[in-house]
């Protein structure tokens, strides 16, 4: 073929292109399993909206198992792996030990999965599709999710523990948190919006109902009532007042009237640069629905493993 100045103009806006597509597009894609696995989303589906209907805060662990995967070195099914003799998982890190969960929802959909397409979906899909599904059983937006992920064969407490953004965590450390994996601002605000369903420990919260300025003083006393100074992990907060078991937008409303649960939701209505957004999503469901469908697929974007990286588990507890 000769190269003439628009096959020369052609080749040089596909380069572009290659070069400005994250790698993990390239690879994951909505039909990965369209052929290999056709039933494994209805799979997924199926076993997840069995688990929340025994118990609704089940959607909740199921999410941010997805968000917590994804965190420490991308979404690849780490978080679901126990510790062995050659390392020590994420499950016992400052921000999952004793309160991360799912684990055996997470078993059954590969149970499933492996009787139906033997060696064919990853774990770290099956987190992807469980988040998906859980949001919109409770309510919440639907979205395409990418799918192709490989599952590590490792995992880390020490990544885990520095990479995990903390209840506890101002603005300022909070984006650097989410900008470390590849995140943006918005990102950031949007997918704090997890927190309209799901429960906190009162060790997670104890020190601003006790200590911050920023809170609804009524609040603050009902929630001393129940949560000590000192903390306890066995009482436990749904994280929005108001619809606790329902996907929705009233988690912005609360940071409005300060009645944020965590020092980090209260973060983003605090007279900061995140007021403006907190305030749009507090009065249009509709953008926040919209944006939050966005994030989460760019979140599961985040450093995957394609091709012939990793492998496929046959248990989602440890390598093959």
């Amino acid at each position: 073929m000769a190269l003439t100045k628009q096959n020369l103009l052609s080749l040089v806006f596909l380069l572009i292109i290659s070069i400005s597509l994250p790698q993990a597009r390239a690879w994951l894609r909505p039909g990965f399993y369209s052929s290999s696995c056709p039933t494994a989303q209805s799979i997924v589906q199926k076993q997840v909206a069995k688990a929340i209907k025994k118990e609704t805060r089940m959607g909740a662990s199921l999410l941010r198992l997805h968000f917590h995967d994804c965190f420490v070195n991308g979404c690849d099914g780490s978080v679901l792996l126990d510790d062995n003799s050659t390392f020590i998982g994420e499950k016992t890190a400052v921000s999952n030990n004793g309160s991360i969960r799912g684990f055996e929802v997470v078993d059954a959909i590969k149970a499933k999965l492996e009787k139906a397409c033997p060696g064919v979906v990853s774990c770290a899909d099956i987190l992807a599709i469980a988040a998906r599904d859980s949001v919109v059983y409770l309510g919440g937006p639907s979205w395409r999710v990418q799918l192709g992920r490989r599952d590590s064969l490792t995992a880390s407490k020490a990544a885990a523990n520095t990479s995990l953004p903390a209840p506890f965590l101002n603005l300022v450390n909070l984006t650097k948190s989410f900008s470390a994996v590849g995140l943006s601002f918005t990102d950031m605000v949007t997918l704090s919006g997890a927190h309209t369903i799901g429960f906190a420990r009162c060790t997670s919260y104890n020190q601003r109902i006790y200590t911050d300025t920023n809170i609804d003083s009524s609040f603050a006393k009902k929630l001393q009532s129940k949560c000590p100074k000192a903390g306890s992990t066995k009482v436990l907060q749904g994280l929005d007042l108001q619809t606790e078991g329902r996907f929705d937008n009233k988690y912005y409303q609360n940071m409005l009237v300060k009645k944020g649960l965590l020092h980090s939701d209260q973060e983003l209505f605090n007279g900061n640069s995140a007021d403006s957004l907190t305030k749009k999503f507090a009065s249009d469901q509709t953008s926040f629905f919209d944006n939050f469908a966005k994030s989460m697929i760019k979140m599961g974007n985040i450093k995957p493993l394609t091709g012939t990286k990793g492998e496929i588990r046959a248990s989602c507890r440890k390598a093959n």
